[in-house]
C-alpha cells in the first residue's frame, strides 16, 4: 500500500501503524523496485540504513527485497544516523537509502535518498520514482541482486575526527541527549575516544520515544538537557533529533543557542582556512550570519529551506559550509552534507580551545529578535499568502521563492509551508524584541484568521 500524500518535497514520510496507515511493507517493496529502476541501479550497488523506528527491520528487508529483484545490490550498514548513511555514500562512491522518520512521531517511517557521494536527488526523481511504485508491479530483472552487510561506525567516527582539530583541548564536561534516537548508537563511537567528560541523556535506542518526543526545534524537548547541565556544572550540552542528523546546543547556563549562531560561529571558523569562500544559509536563517560572514571576507549564498535544496546550493558555489535555522550543518569536507555530529565536535573544538564558556563564545555575536518557528494548520495556504502580502504591501520587499518572504528596514517576515507536515510556518526576526513581536503578531493574526479551526 502506497498512499501519494507520503511523497514529499525532498523525501518520503507516513504513518505506518494504527488505524489509517499511509503505507506498509509492500510499499515499501514497490519503493526499492522503483528506485532502482529510475536511477538505473540494476548491476550496481547502492548502501541502505536504517533507524531505530520498530517498523525499520521489516521496511528494509521489504525495500531490499524489491531492490534485489530488479538487479541492484545491497550494501546493507544495518542501524545507522542519517549522517551515517551519508558517509557511507561518499565512502563506497554509491547511492544511498536512509530508512527514517526524522523527528516525526513514532507511527511514521520514511526514506531518505542520496546520489552518489551523497548528492542530493531532484524533486523531478522523486517524482518519478513515485509514479512508477504506484503504478503496476515492475516485471523482475534476468539476473537478481545480492545483498552484503556492512559495519561503517568505526570509519564514520574516524573520518569525523579526521575534519576537526581536537588536539589540545581543555577538558569539558558534555551532557548529550540522544532522545532514545540514533545519537545513542552514535555518540559514543564519536565522542568516546576524546578527552571529555559525557553524561548521556536517553542514551538507548527506542523507536516509540518513550521520554521525550525527538524535536529539538520544540523548547518543551530541551528541558531535559538544560536541567542536566544545571544539574551536572557541564560546559554545554548537545540535544540531537530523531536520526542524529541535527544538533542543538545548550550552554552552560542552561539556554539554548541560536542554531543561526552556531552557523555564524562555524562559518567563521572555516572562513578563517579558505578566506573569500561561500555560505550557504536558508531563507530563515538569521540575517545576523549574513553579518558575520561579511565581516570574515565571505560570501553568503540563499536557498530554500530543506536539505534537498542547500545540498544542491553547496554543490553549485562549491560552498565550505552550510546551516539552516533547523540545526542542520552543511560541510563541503562532508560530500556537502548535513551532519549534526561534525557540527558538534566544532563546537567543541572552538569552546575546547577557548578560556570563556559557551555563553561567551557566542556573546560577541550580532544579535537580532527572532519569533521561532511558529506552526499553524491553515486550509487555503495560497490565499492566506495573499492577504499576507497585501497587508504588508508598501512595508517591505516581497519575494515568493520559498513560501513568502517580506524584507524590511532591519525586519523580515516568512510564512511557507511545511516540506513534511501540512502546516504554515511562519517565522520573523528584527533589530528589537518589541518590532519582531508587533509584526509576529499582525501576522500570525492574518493566518489563524484563515486558519482551520
Amino acid at each position: 500500500m502506497l498512499t501519494s500524500s507520503i511523497f514529499k518535497a525532498n523525501d518520503i514520510r507516513g504513518v505506518i501503524s494504527g488505524d489509517q496507515p499511509e503505507w506498509d511493507v509492500e510499499g515499501a517493496r514497490a519503493v526499492g523496485a522503483a528506485f532502482v529502476e529510475v536511477l538505473g541501479l540494476s548491476g550496481r550497488e547502492f548502501v541502505l540504513g536504517r533507524d531505530m523506528r520498530g517498523s525499520g527491520l521489516e521496511l528494509a528487508a521489504a525495500f531490499t527485497d524489491g531492490a534485489l529483484a530488479q538487479g541492484a545490490s545491497v550494501i546493507d550498514i544495518g542501524l545507522a544516523s542519517t549522517d551515517q548513511l551519508w558517509f557511507a555514500s561518499g565512502h563506497f562512491g554509491v547511492p544511498g537509502i536512509q530508512l527514517t522518520a526524522s523527528h516525526n512521531p513514532a507511527s511514521y517511517n520514511g526514506v531518505k535518498f542520496c546520489l552518489e557521494h551523497a548528492a542530493p536527488i531532484e524533486p523531478e526523481t522523486l517524482i518519478s520514482i513515485a509514479e512508477l511504485a504506484m503504478g503496476p508491479a515492475l516485471a523482475p530483472a534476468d539476473r537478481p541482486g545480492s545483498r552484503r552487510d556492512v559495519d561503517v561506525l568505526a570509519d564514520y567516527a574516524a573520518h569525523l575526527h579526521a575534519l576537526v582539530p581536537l588536539d589540545g583541548m581543555r577538558r569539558l564536561k558534555v551532557v548529550y541527549d540522544a532522545g532514545n534516537g540514533m545519537a545513542g548508537h552514535t555518540a559514543p563511537a564519536v565522542l568516546g575516544p576524546l578527552d571529555i567528560e559525557t553524561i548521556g541523556l536517553f542514551t538507548e535506542l527506542d523507536g516509540s520515544f518513550p521520554n521525550h518526543p525527538p524535536n529539538p526545534l520544540e523548547p518543551e524537548n530541551l528541558v531535559d538537557a538544560q536541567a542536566a547541565v544545571l544539574q551536572h556544572g557541564a560546559d554545554l550540552a548537545l540535544v540531537f533529533d530523531g536520526d542524529a542528523d541535527r544538533c542543538f546546543i545548550v550552554d552552560e547556563r542552561g539556554e539554548v543557542v541560536s542554531p543561526s549562531l552556531i552557523t555564524a560561529l562555524i562559518a567563521r571558523q572555516e572562513l578563517a582556512t579558505e578566506p573569500g569562500g561561500t555560505i550557504v544559509i536558508n531563507t530563515i536563517t538569521s540575517r545576523a550570519v549574513d553579518r558575520v560572514v561579511a565581516e570574515a571576507g565571505g560570501t553568503v549564498v540563499v536557498s530554500n529551506v530543506g536539505h534537498t535544496s542547500v545540498k544542491a546550493k553547496m554543490a553549485e558555489h562549491n560552498a565550505i559550509f552550510g546551516g539552516e535555522h533547523s540545526a542542520h550543518y552543511y560541510f563541503r569536507d562532508f560530500w556537502g552534507a548535513d551532519t549534526g555530529m561534525l557540527a558538534a565536535l566544532h563546537v567543541l573544538a572552538l569552546l575546547g580551545h577557548s578560556d570563556g564558556t559557551m555563553s561567551e563564545l557566542v556573546a560577541g555575536l550580532p544579535s537580532m529578535a527572532a519569533s521561532g518557528e511558529i506552526n499553524s494548520t491553515v486550509a487555503d495556504v495560497p490565499a492566506v499568502l495573499t492577504a499576507l502580502q497585501a497587508a504588508f504591501a508598501g512595508r517591505g520587499e516581497p519575494d515568493t521563492d520559498d513560501g513568502l518572504t517580506i524584507t524590511g528596514d532591519g525586519w523580515w517576515v516568512n510564512a511557507r509551508p511545511s516540506n513534511t507536515e501540512p502546516l504554515l510556518r511562519l517565522n520573523v526576526e528584527a533589530a528589537g524584541e518589541a518590532q519582531m513581536e508587533a509584526l509576529r503578531d499582525e501576522a500570525l493574526a492574518i493566518i489563524r484568521g484563515g486558519a482551520d479551526a
